[in-house]
């Protein structure tokens, strides 16, 4: 009877000990600072239009560094492979200009929209730039359909 006791005791205690507090807090998202880029871009979207296929066709995308502080890209990352970047590396000063060039091969007929994230030294909110357009199939040369006969 003592052992049974016990047992009760001790399961009671167990119980107890894994039980949720009847006052459960809400999840309180944590927020980090994230602040604006203070770089001004002219346009963060280019439509190439109608491209040709196998002809790459690049758009340059520019800013001007409206901040107080020397800023820097770190990090410039196309959607995909078919998509190049090249920008300006060196630090870009108050009042100075930058460009981000975006080269897309055309290989492939169809629509396209490819995103290329940027990151930079004044904020920790990339900016993401979109060139978009058409791709066109170009007709095959003819054959012709002469044979020569020997």
């Amino acid at each position: 009877m003592k052992t049974i006791k016990l047992a009760i005791v001790a399961l009671f205690i167990s119980a107890a000990s894994f039980a949720q507090s009847p006052e459960v807090k809400a999840a309180t998202p944590v927020l980090t600072k994230q602040t604006p880029s203070l770089l001004k871009w002219d346009t963060d979207l280019h439509d190439f239009g109608t491209l040709n296929q196998g002809k790459p066709a690049t758009y340059e995308f520019t800013f001007t560094n409206t901040s107080k502080e020397t800023v820097l890209i770190t990090n410039v990352r196309p959607s995909c492979g078919c998509t190049a970047a090249n920008y300006t590396k060196t630090p870009i000063k108050p009042g100075e200009k930058g460009m981000v060039a975006a080269t897309y091969n055309a290989a492939s007929p169809g629509n396209f929209a490819k995103s290329i994230t940027v990151t930079t030294s004044d904020s920790e909110l990339p900016k993401s730039l979109t060139i978009k357009g058409k791709v066109e199939a170009v007709a095959a040369p003819a054959q012709d359909s002469k044979t020569i006969a020997n």
